[in-house]
């Protein structure tokens, strides 16, 4: 059922044509609240696609969202979603976006059905075509044995799903999904994962906010790194994973204790390692020499020395210590 769901949803969407090239753009945005700065001067352009947004709590994240369906209106600045103007458009640009909240947004006595078809009436769906959408959507998320229960009965991972529903019944061409794997098991999570996945291989763009990071890595090809209401880094996943140029993973065959010590005698770290493993951090660059007489010395065949890519968390940290360093106050400099 699952996968004739989603075979039959991504005929819709190729029916539908292609969307726009663009999914936002923000200009010098900023949003005050009082003394607090929620977002500072924020200047992006972000593509169609599966783009991941990232940041810690406090980083913006939530008022991005909010300013770009037009339900917070910015302090200055300007944005645009998908080409329409947030402060003009704010009701066409609802009809051709889907969003997922955070927290709970479900109608307490309302069955699965009745809550997703009031949400494509909200939609702007007539009956007909609202009642015909819920049950595909609600196949697509696989609630079909349960489409007629209470939706205070689901479980945390059905009312995720329930959420998602209510987002496409509509047909957009742009989901904001916030923390869409919240308070779900690894089953579930992995079972939404795969939906957004395929969301975006249908031709819809996809906003993922979330604080897990392998989510992000999983199925995002690009990212949007927020801090303190400012971009901290954004672009391709797989070009901003670069090489560590000390960092390498070495598989081996060989005494695993033999050679380590070796390795350390050459100031050689070894970071950790199972059998016929290790990842290591070479001294300096370029000293992959050291390993091999190492290996020569224990005893031990290399079967591969592979340099390290940079893990999404460790580009995200790195870009967080890189903005507190840049905040931080010079020497003598008032502090607040």
């Amino acid at each position: 059922m699952y996968l004739y769901a989603a075979a039959q949803f991504r005929a819709v969407r190729e029916n539908l044509g292609p969307s726009n090239n663009v999914m936002f753009t923000c200009d010098n945005l900023t949003k005050r609240y009082g003394r607090v700065t929620a977002l500072n001067g924020l200047t992006l352009d972000v593509e169609a696609g599966v783009v991941g947004l990232l940041g810690p709590n406090g980083a913006g994240k939530s008022t991005l969202i909010s300013v770009l369906l037009g339900q917070t209106q910015a302090s200055s600045g300007a944005a645009r979603v998908l080409d329409m103007d947030v402060r003009r458009s704010s009701r066409r640009i609802r009809r051709r976006v889907g969003f997922m909240p955070e927290n709970d947004c479900l109608i307490p006595g309302m069955t699965g059905t009745g809550y997703v078809y009031y949400c494509a009436r909200l939609g702007g769906l007539s009956h007909g075509d609202a009642m015909q959408r819920t049950h595909e959507v609600l196949d697509y998320v696989a609630l079909d044995e349960a489409r007629y229960r209470p939706a205070e009965q689901y479980s945390a991972g059905m009312k995720q799903r329930l959420k998602l529903a209510q987002a496409l019944v509509h047909d957009p061409d742009l989901l904001l999904l916030d923390e869409p794997t919240n308070g779900m098991d690894p089953h579930g999570r992995l079972v939404m994962l795969a939906l957004i996945e395929d969301l975006g291989n249908a031709g819809i763009s996809v906003l993922l906010s979330s604080h897990l990071l392998p989510d992000v890595e999983r199925i995002c090809q690009r990212v949007v790194m927020l801090g303190a209401g400012e971009m901290l880094a954004s672009g391709n996943i797989d070009e901003m994973r670069r090489p560590h140029p000390t960092r390498c993973a070495v598989n081996y065959v060989g005494p695993a204790d033999g050679f380590a010590q070796r390795l350390r005698e050459r100031r050689v770290e070894v970071l950790s390692g199972s059998n016929g493993s290790l990842e290591i951090e070479l001294p300096a660059e370029n000293e992959q020499r050291s390993v091999f007489e190492a290996a020569r010395d224990a005893g031990v065949s290399i079967r591969g020395l592979h340099p390290q890519r940079s893990s999404l968390e460790e580009m995200f940290m790195a870009a967080i210590r890189k903005q507190q360093k840049d905040h931080k106050p010079q020497d003598g400099a008032r502090q607040a």
